[in-house]
């Protein structure tokens, strides 16, 4: 089954959309900036676009990153993280509208609401949502006092509706991004911890698939759970945060941790998505250049791509 869908998809062109973004995520200690936003430059360098041959580069703007509130919100840098990501949905509705590929790297993960809202106005589609961490964080289960909240913990109940409004009402999108039932969330290693924040997910119709269940299953089981949520939308976005894998084989993450999805297994899983024609779009997020001093792991995170995408690259004839 994996050769047809991989041969239809590869007649798609990568639209590569760089997007130099930090601002979801907070500061580690004083003075200190996340290196996210450096990602796209460093794995540009590592040869990213060699190895996926785009038809069409595009750069987005780098904003400013702030640790000050913002007036009428407690999002840390909210009013700029949704200017950000109004530009990138207007670039990747043009990608999707003219039957490219978009292929957002980032940047932290709250840049996924951008590229969803972009998707949307071309219809309803499904999230496919690969992230070491769910994302789940919002008013309804956050205790944090903290005089500002990090948007990156917050995407995928973003997506769904839950938060403030500057990340849940979008131009030309009635109700929320997408529905629960829309959703499938593969990676989450916290689920089984006791203290888990966020288990109000469970009550949710959104599909879990967490990490343990994932190393369970193999590729094809993972790809079997997601397969009713595929077929509901038809169309799909794809979001894979690089902290699904192993620390101890990419540590490059803000927030790093184990067990991880074999990377091989995520080549297989990963590479079976984008090859389905239904599939009208991916991110990456959450590598930082910063952690990565040699320069080896970007190497590594570009080789890593490239097995997911090499029947685009490898045979469309570029």
């Amino acid at each position: 089954m994996l050769g047809p869908l991989k041969w239809a998809f590869s007649m798609r062109d990568i639209n590569l959309i760089r997007a130099p973004f930090n601002l979801g995520l907070r500061p580690l200690r004083s003075g200190h900036e996340p290196g996210t936003w450096r990602a796209p430059q460093a794995l540009t360098e590592a040869g990213l676009v060699e190895a996926l041959a785009p038809v069409q580069v595009i750069d987005l703007e780098r904003p400013a990153y702030s640790i000050e509130p913002q007036p009428g919100t407690k999002l840390r840098n909210g009013p700029a993280i949704r200017s950000f990501n109004l530009r990138l949905a207007d670039i990747v509705a043009d990608a999707v509208g003219q039957a490219a590929f978009p292929l957002v790297v980032g940047g932290d993960c709250s840049i996924l609401l951008g590229a969803l809202a972009g998707a949307r106005r071309s219809g309803p589609l499904s999230l496919v949502h690969v992230d070491g961490h769910s994302d789940f964080r919002h008013p309804g289960n956050d205790d944090d006092n903290l005089p500002l909240s990090s948007a990156a913990g917050m995407d995928l109940a973003a997506a769904t509706g839950r938060g403030e409004a500057l990340l849940t009402e979008w131009p030309g999108i009635e109700g929320p991004l997408l529905r629960d039932d829309q959703v499938v969330q593969i990676g989450e290693r916290e689920s089984r911890d006791v203290d888990y924040a966020w288990r109000d997910l469970e009550a949710t119709e959104i599909t879990p698939v967490d990490v343990f269940a994932a190393r369970e299953l193999g590729a094809a089981g993972v790809l079997v759970k997601a397969e009713p949520v595929l077929a509901r939308g038809g169309r799909h976005w794809l979001h894979f945060d690089v902290d699904a894998l192993d620390q101890a084989v990419m540590p490059a993450v803000d927030s790093p941790g184990s067990p991880g999805i074999d990377s091989d297994e995520l080549v297989a899983i990963l590479g079976e998505l984008v090859a389905r024609p239904g599939c009208v779009g991916m991110n990456v997020t959450i590598f930082d250049p910063d952690l990565d001093p040699t320069g080896e792991l970007a190497i590594w995170l570009v080789n890593f791509l490239r097995r997911v995408f090499v029947p685009l690259a490898g045979t469309s004839g570029r």
